[in-house]
């Protein structure tokens, strides 16, 4: 449909007055357009309002740039959190093997000496492994995971990479009771490395160390002496170490010397002891017997004024009765 005179655009008018406006307004946009080109007028003021209109601006886009930063600082939250887990188990993971790995070390070396005592020795050994430990009353055994179906017997020596630690005392199918050393009901012959002399070392009550109560008053043992098993007996065999003296002093009676002595072997600490099987007896002529009492010059004085002391009812080596 023509739009008729009267709707037409004022700006367009047929009329004189129309086309005039129209010549001014071009007039004013190339100058407009000439002042800007030459002098940035326009520049300067859309500059101008850009720094009105800027802060406006900012202030309508904080709702959706808050939400992206939440949104943002949450997923990173979350990340942070799984990671940090993952970190977590993967330090107690490390942690667990890095226990374990010195466990088996530790494991490997203490294997290590047993056989290396078992092969600068060339023992008739079986390796055994400790499971059980009963540190009673007055009782100090371990329980050992060999038996009858093993070929353990009663009385069979019981040696870790550092001296004995005691005695089968029972035999079950599959497992064995080792009595130790530091048992009150354990007596080892002995023999003092230094000197020689020969006696027996007993379990004490304190389950900690061995006592020595019949070593004769004019006996040379000092604190530092080296135990070894003595070979008297038979049980066990000679040159195995078994304590070191701590104290000696005199008995309540006077008439012997008392001495504690602490035990070679790791009896708190060993898992893993060595059997000792039948063993061949030793070659050569047996080791010189030490004098006991007192210089042959001042025996009969000695023997007529001494009281006659009974011997103690104590085995020779093995469990006391």
């Amino acid at each position: 449909m023509a739009r008729t005179r009267d709707e037409s655009s004022p700006l367009f008018a047929g009329n004189a007055a129309g086309t005039l406006r129209l010549i001014i307004y071009l007039a004013l946009a190339m100058a407009l357009m000439v002042l800007d080109q030459r002098n940035g007028w326009l520049w300067r003021l859309r500059y101008g309002a850009s720094a009105v209109v800027e802060p406006i601006y900012r202030l309508a886009g904080l709702p959706a740039a808050g939400i992206r930063t939440a949104s943002v600082a949450f997923a990173d939250r979350q990340g942070l959190t799984v990671q940090n887990r993952r970190l977590r188990e993967d330090l107690l993971l490390a942690n667990a093997k890095l226990n374990r790995m010195s466990a088996v070390a530790e494991q490997n070396q203490r294997l290590k000496q047993l056989l290396d005592t078992q092969h600068s020795l060339k023992l008739n050994v079986q390796l055994a492994r400790v499971i059980g430990v009963d540190m009673g009353a007055f009782r100090y055994q371990l329980t050992l995971d060999v038996g009858a179906r093993d070929g353990v017997k009663p009385g069979q020596p019981v040696i870790d990479a550092h001296g004995v630690m005691g005695q089968v005392k029972e035999v079950l199918p599959t497992t064995s009771i080792v009595m130790l050393v530091t048992d009150p009901e354990h007596a080892i012959p002995v023999v003092d490395e230094r000197t020689g002399l020969r006696t027996v070392a007993y379990g004490s009550r304190e389950g900690e160390q061995l006592s020595l109560p019949d070593i004769p008053l004019a006996a040379d043992v000092r604190a530092g002496d080296k135990l070894l098993t003595s070979g008297v007996g038979g049980r066990f065999p000679p040159g195995f170490p078994v304590g070191e003296i701590r104290d000696v002093a005199p008995a309540d009676t006077g008439m012997f010397l008392v001495a504690h002595a602490s035990v070679a072997a790791d009896i708190d600490r060993s898992a893993e002891v060595l059997l000792l099987h039948d063993q061949a007896e030793p070659a050569g002529p047996p080791p010189p017997i030490v004098p006991m009492g007192p210089p042959a010059e001042l025996a009969p004085a000695a023997a007529a004024s001494a009281p006659v002391a009974p011997p103690p009812a104590r085995g020779n080596g093995g469990v006391r009765r």
